[in-house]
């Protein structure tokens, strides 16, 4: 038997609702429940779902990072870039602070 005074009120039909109508009871210790969603209109239940993960995680790594041309799917390496010397601009400014 439970102790007196300690526990909710318990209220075995009460009301669920969802956009403003009655979706069903259950019990409860509110005598109303509002929800936004519930298995009548979640697209799980009722089939609409849509699988939206087609292409695989490698694909999706690849393409995000801009790795998805032939010649990386291939194996080929590209050739490093050669080194170039310093711009113009950058001896000059250097020989205007030397001198």
């Amino acid at each position: 038997m439970p102790k007196a005074d300690i526990h909710p009120t318990w209220y075995p039909d009460a009301k669920v609702f969802c956009n403003g109508e009655v979706v069903m009871t259950t019990g409860s210790t509110q005598p109303e429940l509002h929800v936004d969603v519930w298995s009548g209109n979640h697209p799980f239940y009722t089939g609409t779902q849509k699988i939206l993960d087609t292409e695989g995680r490698v694909d999706r790594f690849m393409r995000k990072y801009g790795m998805a041309g032939t010649d990386s799917a291939a194996g080929v390496q590209k050739e490093p870039a050669p080194e170039s010397e310093a711009p113009a601009s950058v001896d000059a400014a250097s020989e205007a602070v030397a001198g």
